[in-house]
């Protein structure tokens, strides 16, 4: 009895604690490809043009054109992208219906020989299959879980993804610009506030991985930092050639 009094606020405190991060979202990735790609491709595009010794009307038109088209563009392939491989999956669930419809002795031998590959004795394995393939639509949701590693349930939505993208890239390309609409005349405060919000979502990002958020900031700030010095330089070259 002291045993069960002792583990069962164990047990409780595991259950109330042991929970997990939606990683199958369809709006994390493309909200956090969408800021990041907003902010290096929009600076490294501004600082580019910069480098050339264009007039700051120039520049303004530059970084708003760059944040209209790159979000744009952004939505339409996170939209096509995530579209094309929910088809795909729906079409690999019709192939597993099918043959869940026509050879239904065979698949579920099949999953019965999957779970005792795994370590479950051959005669449970066979009993919990056919009991798990009474069901149909049950049915075709474990096979999909152990033969293609998704869940029908839980498939990434096209809008979703295409929002995220585009809310996401607006907003990190926005903040290159952002200084020359409140009134900035020289480069360096759209660099200063690009670079931080670099470190910004760098850290940010951290909140949903295994890296510390220094780590995370430094290194997106390091690459968003490279591609922008670079980008100027060019720009200057160019600039100077032509």
């Amino acid at each position: 009895m002291s045993i069960i009094e002792i583990e069962a606020p164990l047990h409780a405190a595991h259950r109330d604690n042991h929970t997990h991060r939606d990683v199958n979202g369809g709006w994390l990735r493309p909200a956090v490809f969408g800021a990041m790609d907003g902010l290096v491709s929009n600076l490294a595009l501004m600082t580019g043009v910069a480098g050339g010794a264009v007039s700051q009307q120039t520049l303004v038109i530059t970084g708003l054109a760059g944040l209209a088209a790159g979000a744009f563009s952004m939505a339409a392939g996170e939209y096509t992208s995530v579209a094309s491989q929910r088809e795909l999956v729906q079409a690999e669930l019709d192939v597993e219906r099918r043959q869940l419809r026509k050879h239904p002795i065979d698949e579920m031998e099949e999953l019965a020989a999957l779970y005792a590959s795994r370590g479950v004795e051959p005669a449970l394995a066979r009993e919990v299959a056919m009991q798990l393939s009474r069901d149909p639509e049950q049915a075709l949701e474990i096979h999909a879980r152990e033969e293609l590693g998704i869940d029908p349930d839980d498939l990434p939505s096209p809008t979703v993804a295409a929002v995220s993208s585009f809310g996401s890239f607006a907003l990190g390309a926005l903040l290159p610009v952002l200084p020359y609409l409140l009134g900035a005349t020289a480069l360096w405060p759209a660099v200063l506030l690009a670079l931080v919000g670099l470190f910004a979502c760098g850290a940010l990002v951290s909140r949903v991985t295994a890296r510390s958020w220094w780590f995370s900031g430094v290194r997106q700030l390091v690459l968003g930092g490279a591609a922008a010095a670079v980008t100027y330089g060019l720009g200057m070259a160019f600039g100077a050639a032509l």
